[in-house]
């Protein structure tokens, strides 16, 4: 579902454009593109009776904007967790933050614990233990990110 949520920025601009009906080739444009000049019409849209947009800046406008929330995604989750099961009731778990973000920095612990107690309640055990806990921040080319990681064991109930 948030998959499909990333791409409403460019539907929006795709059904804007066709209903100003920006979709039509102009006739000069018939054969191999491009030619001489550009490949977008010189055209303005009309969107008020004394407000128009020249359909390039609209473009161009709609691009940055499309590739700003396609690298922000401010509908996607704060913290991504991989997990792997282990003998004997024991879960590693990864986290790693998103590298662009506004808030949620200082929640990993919470959503460690959050994710150790739905184990417990999806496998009907009493409780756990973390046996190791750890957060940090990465470097990289592309800017920092913070992780963390922790193993946990699940107890078993009594009886």
């Amino acid at each position: 579902m948030m998959r499909r949520m990333r791409f409403l920025p460019v539907l929006a601009l795709a059904l804007l454009l066709a209903a100003c009906g920006a979709w039509q080739v102009p006739s000069n444009l018939n054969g191999n593109l491009p030619r001489k000049g550009s490949i977008v019409p010189d055209t303005n849209i009309s969107l008020t009776p004394s407000l128009s947009i020249r359909l390039e800046k609209l473009m161009y406008w709609g691009t940055y904007a499309s590739a700003a929330y396609l690298i922000l995604d401010p509908l996607a989750p704060n913290w991504e967790i991989e997990e792997a099961a282990f003998p004997d009731q024991h879960y590693a778990m990864a986290l790693h933050m998103k590298r662009y973000y506004s808030g949620g920095a200082g929640e990993a612990r919470v959503v460690f614990h959050r994710r150790a107690k739905e184990l417990v309640r999806l496998g009907g055990y009493a409780g756990y233990e973390v046996l190791d806990y750890t957060e940090s921040i990465e470097s990289s080319v592309l800017g920092a990110q913070r992780v963390a990681a922790g193993t946990i064991q699940l107890t078993k109930k009594s009886g």
